[in-house]
């Protein structure tokens, strides 16, 4: 939608289309159950804990997060005591500070919990952040640093040979060693920078063994791990879930970036009305209602429905000034939840709060409210108190907002920070207020609004406590929910329990299919989907010496050695980065060159995956999810950062003993040079620059560009982010939070800073990847992005949809241990969870695409976890099992989207694939305990009797994270 007055005659057509279709696919079911919240936590400036949040909320004057202070908006350094958490102090030191941070937010809400507990097996941790982490920014600049010294020696070898006598060498080493102690250098560098091992961290702290996955979706990060909390719990699929969103202040590039977009760093940093940014961290324990009251939980509120909605709108990001998309979230999450919006007397206001925004939410909520009471409506904003907390925005609002319930107290408000809606039925508080009962016993509901610059528009629906017992419709809730389609210690929070056992999980039962009705695919040598399947059958890697642009050997590669900053091996498969948009898609040149590299590959794959679903994606109906697997920062923002840091370089520069015989004049001289050999990255003030940053940014350039009301997400749980997206993505299908989905993941690994951190910790092979075989010594980079377009399986054959796959099941696990080291009991609980979702077993399924780490460890866990599973039936015949690994390299996040595009198109092509490069099958599989054999050549698949064609697809991370994915062959496979 190019403009305001288009978006208006749109949005209103999807209203009334979405409410049509709605209320006719809902006419005969009841509400869903409510999500207790029965543990929070708390770390704000000026706030640290619950108890403290709830008396800042209520306090009179300045707070620190409205800019009062040495560092408005900041937390400060709290002190975490790392001991208490079994981190290594080898590990330590590489931590990111949030990741840290992170996990004692998760101690203080599991210490809050005041029941039972739940199950450990069955706790997922779900975390949510935005941007970099610190030790990515350090990480990056002490690699590119190593080419700045290089310049450095280059500008003075110059000099020298005209007779400075300076020692270029020396100084070039000199300032190596000052950035190896400034910026820390450990061979854990690469674990410590990583958004994902945040809830890894803070599953083996406190051994809770479900999913566990990073999440991001700019400043609708909270909403986004609250309703994939939300989902797990509602399929069964967790006991509890812990959710952590926090938002840190980690450098110079994303308040820079963000204030090109209108956003102010401090109090007087921008124009009037421009919301402050600040930090914060929070955390939620989630239980089903029913199983709060089982375990004794105190509950402070029950989230009734998080309902999200999504404006296209192509170009630079911004936020949605739509009034329609953000009232048919309300509407949704009314239906959902079964409850009429009058019993709402509490609006939170939680995201960014301009003019214009605010004239949105006004037109929504007074629609959603007309007809109530003058002054019956309280609305307020937690911004008042502590500033915009980006990720943390939406977490910060529900706890302020559950609070009120649970103290029965509306919040004031603080004069100068009023929320939009003044006028009608609102009325803003400027004294706290007791939160009297309604007089027919209705209970006390808020809701809680917000808000993402990357199109997003949120609503959740919170309820008091309130006893177990069937709660239907409201009379004037006007409409019947039906399946909710779119259209002491801190281990007191959790008990132990009995592990998973082999058959159908309690609260899963078979899960509703998944059709796969589009994809596509760009690998090494391997243009789409079908160049890849040539690949697998062809006999032969694509792996070989990166090109010079991608790795500089003179100043990188050191053979045979493991040495920090350098790599062992200069071995990879790279694919280019594309050059300029897809055919048909309209991307000025200035906003193109803004992008990330993961952002352009993921457009192009998804041109591929609309072009193969043979419609115009505008034709999707309904409401749409794009959830995209990757590292949650991204290159381009690292490379910004470091330019940023040139200054920091200089610094370093002139504090160096080798250039002591240099005047002043002469250094600033020599720093200039530098500077002009080692080039600055372009400028970060532009209103394109924060786009190029942020990771949920390759979803939303996807849904904007192609016109899709589909709201982004970016995904991070290591080398399975692939299939955690996918999981995430099904879980929002299934709910009927969204009627489509792209899914699927991206990650462009072959480049300097990706070798140099994996050769430090030993990771990378010393020649190639070799999956199962006697030789395997690790893995080989490569990069790579496969996208699939999914619907319901009922919706896909009502929409004449080829079905070229369909999804049966995923199942997650921590295996909440090492960090590094597999475990093959975490493992098989995966696949435990996958087929307690099915209606079939494990002998039913013919081929498994493994994950095939390329490590004698690595692989002998993951085929004793399958035999721990696949090895118990009845099988007729051998399990066959197989890695794209040993064709493409190990791409990362994309691992699992390439493990399931092979697995598709073998399925389509009913052939059997093959591996490469195994020479001698290692003696440490346990393959006959299964029994199971490892293909090398191409073979036939012939159709089993009476059932369809059936595969599986492992993915595991960094962190213990393990993923399951089963499949099953299409209806329209082959066409």
């Amino acid at each position: 939608m190019a403009d305001n007055d288009t978006a208006t005659v749109t949005d209103s057509a999807i209203t009334e289309a979405e409410a049509e279709a709605e209320a006719e696919a809902t006419a005969t079911a009841g509400p869903a159950e409510p999500i207790s919240i029965v543990g929070m936590s708390a770390l704000y400036p000026g706030a640290h804990g619950t108890a403290e949040l709830w008396r800042l909320l209520l306090a009179d004057g300045p707070t620190p997060g409205s800019g009062t202070g040495s560092a408005p908006g900041r937390l400060g350094d709290l002190e975490v005591d790392v001991a208490r958490f079994g981190i290594p102090p080898a590990q330590a030191a590489s931590m990111a500070r949030l990741q840290l941070l992170m996990v004692e937010a998760a101690r203080q809400c599991l210490d809050d919990v005041t029941g039972s507990g739940a199950a450990r097996e069955r706790t997922d941790v779900v975390v949510g952040t935005c941007l970099g982490l610190d030790r990515q920014y350090a990480n990056a600049l002490r690699v590119d640093g190593a080419r700045y010294a290089r310049d450095l020696a280059e500008v003075l070898a110059d000099g020298a040979r005209r007779g400075t006598g300076i020692d270029a060498r020396a100084a070039g080493q000199e300032l190596n060693d000052v950035l190896s102690r400034r910026l820390g250098a450990s061979p854990h560098d690469r674990v410590g920078e990583m958004a994902s091992t945040i809830p890894a961290r803070i599953a083996s702290a406190f051994k809770l063994r479900g999913r566990t996955v990073a999440v991001e979706s700019a400043d609708a990060t909270s909403y986004l791990a609250l309703a994939h909390a939300v989902d797990s719990l509602r399929a069964g699929l967790a006991e509890a879930v812990l959710v952590v969103v926090g938002q840190r202040d980690e450098g110079r590039l994303a308040r820079r970036a963000l204030a090109a977009k209108g956003f102010a760093a401090g109090p007087g940093e921008a124009g009037a009305g421009a919301p402050v940014l600040a930090e914060g961290l929070g955390a939620l324990l989630l239980k089903r209602r029913s199983t709060a009251e089982r375990d004794g939980d105190r509950v402070y509120a029950s989230v009734l429905d998080c309902a999200l909605r999504h404006e296209a709108r192509p170009g630079t990001f911004r936020y949605s000034l739509s009034a329609a998309h953000r009232r048919a979230a309300a509407e949704a999450a009314h239906r959902t939840a079964g409850v009429a919006p009058g019993s709402v007397r509490l609006v939170e206001c939680a995201g960014y709060g301009t003019a214009a925004v605010g004239r949105a939410e006004q037109d929504a909520i007074a629609g959603i409210h007309a007809g109530a009471p003058r002054d019956s409506v309280a609305v307020g904003t937690v911004r008042d108190r502590l500033g915009h907390t980006f990720a943390n925005a939406g977490l910060a609002g529900v706890t302020k907002a559950a609070l009120a319930l649970h103290h029965r107290t509306v919040p004031p408000v603080r004069p100068g920070t009023d929320p939009a809606p003044t006028a009608g039925p609102f009325r803003v508080p400027r004294a706290a207020e007791p939160w009297e009962p309604s007089a027919d016993g209705t209970p006390r509901r808020a809701a809680v609004v917000g808000a993402s610059l990357t199109g997003t528009v949120c609503h959740v629906l919170l309820e008091e406590a309130t006893p177990v017992g069937p709660v239907p419709p409201e009379p004037d809730a006007d409409t019947h929910r039906g399946d909710g389609r779119a259209g002491g210690t801190a281990r007191r929070g959790v008990r132990g329990g009995a592990a998973y056992a082999t058959g159908r999980e309690t609260g899963a039962g078979e899960a509703e299919p998944i059709a796969i009705v589009g994809f596509g695919g760009r690998f090494a040598d391997s243009p789409d989907a079908d160049g890849f399947w040539r690949t697998m059958l062809s006999g032969r890697d694509r792996i070989g010496p990166l090109p010079a642009e991608s790795f500089d050997r003179d100043l990188y590669h050191a053979p045979g050695a493991l040495a920090l900053g350098r790599s062992y091996t200069d071995l990879g498969a790279p694919v280019p980065v594309p050059t300029e948009p897809p055919p048909g898609l309209r991307i000025p040149p200035h906003r193109y060159a803004a992008t990330d590299a993961a952002q352009r590959l993921g457009l192009d794959v998804a041109a591929e995956l609309f072009a193969r679903y043979g419609r115009d994606p505008r034709s999707l109906e309904g409401v749409g999810t794009v959830v995209v697997g990757s590292n949650l920062g991204l290159s381009r923002e690292r490379r910004l950062h470091t330019g940023l840091c040139l200054d920091d370089l200089e610094a370093d520069v002139r504090s160096l003993g080798a250039l002591a015989a240099l005047g002043p004049d002469d250094v600033e001289a020599v720093t200039k040079l530098v500077r002009d050999r080692f080039g600055e990255p372009g400028p970060v003030d532009l209103p394109t620059t924060w786009d190029g940053c942020v990771a949920s940014g390759i979803a939303a350039l996807v849904g904007n560009e192609h016109g899709l009301d589909a709201v982004p997400v970016a995904v991070e749980a290591a080398c399975a982010s692939s299939l955690a997206a996918l999981d995430v993505a099904v879980g929002r299908l299934r709910s009927g939070g969204a009627d489509y989905a792209v899914a699927g993941g991206v990650e462009l690994p072959c480049n300097a800073r990706d070798m140099v951190l994996c050769s430090s910790l030993g990771l990378l092979s010393h020649s190639r990847i070799t999956p199962f075989d006697a030789g395997a010594d690790g893995f080989t980079p490569g990069d790579g992005c496969a996208l699939f377009l999914l619907k319901r399986l009922a919706d896909a054959r009502r929409d004449g949809d080829r079905v070229f796959g369909v999804l049966r099941a995923v199942g997650a696990s921590n295996d909440a241990k090492s960090l590094i080291a597999p475990d093959a009991d975490g493992q098989a609980q995966a696949v435990r969870q996958a087929f307690a979702q099915v209606d079939f077993g494990p002998d039913e399924v013919d081929y498994l695409e493994a994950h095939g780490t390329g490590t004698r460890l690595g692989d002998r866990v993951e085929v004793a976890a399958a035999a721990q599973v696949y090895g118990t039936g009845r099988r007729t015949a051998p399990l066959h099992i197989g890695s794209a690994k040993s064709f493409l390299g190990h791409t990362f996040a994309a691992a699992g989207a390439a493990g399931l595009l092979r697995t598709l198109q073998a399925l389509r092509r009913t052939t059997l694939p093959p591996s490469v490069n195994l020479r001698e099958l290692s003696p440490d599989l346990a393959l006959d305990a299964v029994p199971a054999r490892v293909a090398t050549e191409p073979g036939p698949w012939p159709a089993p009797a009476g059932r369809p064609r059936r595969a599986a697809v492992s993915a595991f991370g960094t962190g213990g994270i393990n993923y399951h994915l089963l499949i099953e062959e299409g209806t329209d496979a082959t066409r």
